[in-house]
């Protein structure tokens, strides 16, 4: 997905580590929510398709997830609009339940909060054609790598992101991960780098032509974060489990991140 900026990151986790690692423990935070008839969500709706403005409303994957809890619940759903490194702080400081805002679960967020189980896969995933000698992101150097403009992916590849260890030889952008995937296919490029979830799907399409690689090129879950100690974390991976057994979380997922149908087709005809 594309990329909050750097530093509204490193202002949040230099807000949040301020703070003192030891929050105390909120057992009874079902209890509160259910007395109080709603529970109340903090984001950022700066992140599309997870949390933006849709006129005066607040849509996306993280809103529709956000729903289910509370319909989970019992109880109406209260979504607070703030600043990014404003999260964590508020949280802590009472003013919510949960923060649901395509949050990264890292280890210097986890000594402040807790989170669910991941909910979303937002690591950049390496596709090669099933006959490729590219085994993992080592092979990736000089090579020709397609990309989708914008991503994580372009950053990391074209090393605008000091944490890169990759060398590509070339990068090709595209708007479509399913035109990336037709060069692939065709041979015009030697591996393509995409989002998890649209990898996932483009590769279900074309098993016999492609697949996806077992290392990423980058490591990145979203989860839910909840005050230490909270008796909601449960109810929350609960809610997630439940989600993805019975293929509702791909139906939410699926109205935000959409592959075009006649993308599809076509590189299927290619794959032929």
């Amino acid at each position: 997905m594309k990329m909050r900026l750097t530093a509204a990151i490193l202002a949040g986790m230099t807000a949040f580590s301020m703070m003192t690692a030891c929050v105390s423990a909120d057992e009874n935070a079902i209890d509160k929510i259910k007395s109080a008839g709603k529970i109340v969500m903090t984001t950022n709706a700066e992140f599309e398709p997870f949390e933006y403005k849709d006129g005066d409303e607040i849509v996306g994957i993280d809103l529709d997830i956000s729903h289910a809890l509370a319909d989970k619940l019992g109880v109406e759903l209260e979504v607070a609009d703030i600043a990014f490194d404003s999260l964590i702080p508020s949280l802590n400081a009472g003013k919510a339940d949960f923060i649901a805002a395509g949050m990264t679960a890292t280890p210097e967020r986890e000594k402040n909060v807790d989170f669910s189980v991941p909910y979303f896969n937002a690591s950049q995933s390496i596709i090669v054609k099933t006959d490729s000698e590219i085994a993992g992101r080592a092979d990736l150097n000089g090579k020709t790598v397609g990309v989708q403009q914008g991503t994580t992916g372009d950053v990391y590849c074209t090393n605008e992101d000091q944490s890169s260890d990759v060398s590509v030889k070339e990068v090709k952008r595209y708007a479509k991960g399913m035109d990336a995937v037709s060069d692939l296919i065709a041979g015009r490029v030697d591996a393509v780098v995409i989002d998890d979830y649209p990898a996932e799907k483009l590769v279900s399409k074309n098993p016999d032509k492609i697949k996806k690689l077992d290392e990423a090129l980058t490591e990145e879950t979203y989860a839910i974060a909840m005050p230490k100690g909270s008796d909601l974390k449960p109810v929350v991976d609960e809610l997630i489990q439940e989600l993805n057994d019975s293929g509702k979380m791909d139906e939410i997922i699926g109205r935000y991140i959409q592959l075009d149908d006649a993308d599809s087709s076509a590189a299927e005809a290619v794959a032929e």
